[in-house]
């Protein structure tokens, strides 16, 4: 299996995976979805009775939603993961306590009336560890209303939680080859329009393949074109492959981690089969 990246970006990528087959292809899907480790919120203590400022105006702790509401949509919000320096809360040496090397404390603290976003989260470990996103909304305060809450961030993988899903958009394609045949071509444009990606268009007064690689493979041009000029085929060795992160992670630290787990899998189920008595 070779892989030739075509598109990085620091939340997305976009490669050519070519002497694979898709079993494995899908291998790496599943795996970037499920499990790759990032931080999340996971547990939420608010504060109640009334919350007073520093003018003496007081303030009830409520909010129009239920705080187990508030509390979900905290832990889907995206937290910068360093994954040299964290590890996984129950397998930390603090015995699953709690410490610098495998939590993220944060404090929420607002008065209304107001909206409440992810960038109002105050990390108690410094500014790298503020929500990438910082326009999510959270809720919406009236007036006299205010909440406080302590939010704590933990290692987790996505087969676990989808909050722990660091990647979003991940798919394949078998890779496309659109080819046209000049000497049957009419160059009617009918395939033009239809094609949903314009991976064909006019030049030099001729119908030509502009963006092959934007091909699906949906054969909508070959139904419409009368002369048969145009043949579309996909490999069964060669896919295209993309996906992009929610700023957890990067997408070339995504990409990484996600095959370490793959040969991690494969090393374990190997050792597993060799156990086997024959």
């Amino acid at each position: 299996m070779h892989v030739k990246m075509l598109e990085l970006m620091e939340t997305r990528a976009k490669f050519l995976i070519t002497d694979a087959s898709p079993e494995k292809v899908n291998a790496l899907r599943r795996a970037l979805i499920m499990d790759l480790p990032k931080m999340a919120i996971d547990d939420v203590e608010f504060l109640l009775g009334s919350i007073r400022d520093e003018e003496g105006n007081e303030y009830e702790s409520v909010s129009p939603v239920f705080d187990e509401i508030v509390a979900h949509r905290l832990g889907l919000v995206p937290i910068p993961t360093d994954l040299e320096l964290f590890g996984f809360r129950d397998q930390c040496s603090c015995g699953g306590e709690g410490c610098p090397s495998c939590t993220i404390m944060y404090k929420l603290e607002k008065r209304g009336p107001c909206e409440v976003y992810s960038g109002d989260l105050d990390s108690l470990g410094g500014d790298a560890y503020r929500p990438k996103d910082e326009l999510i909304p959270i809720v919406r305060l009236g007036e006299r209303q205010g909440i406080l809450a302590y939010a704590t961030a933990e290692l987790g993988i996505g087969r676990k939680h989808v909050k722990w899903q660091a990647t979003h958009g991940v798919g394949y394609k078998y890779f496309p080859t659109v080819t046209i045949d000049q000497d049957k071509c009419d160059n009617g444009g009918s395939c033009l329009k239809v094609c949903p990606k314009q991976v064909m268009s006019f030049k030099d007064h001729k119908v030509q393949v502009i963006d092959n690689d934007a091909c699906v493979l949906c054969r909508d041009c070959i139904k419409v074109c009368r002369t048969d000029a145009i043949s579309v085929e996909g490999s069964e060795k060669s896919f295209l492959f993309e996906f992009e992160t929610d700023g957890s992670l990067s997408a070339q630290v995504a990409l990484a981690k996600a095959l370490e787990s793959l040969e991690n899998t494969f090393d374990e189920f190997r050792e597993k089969i060799a156990s086997l008595e024959i």
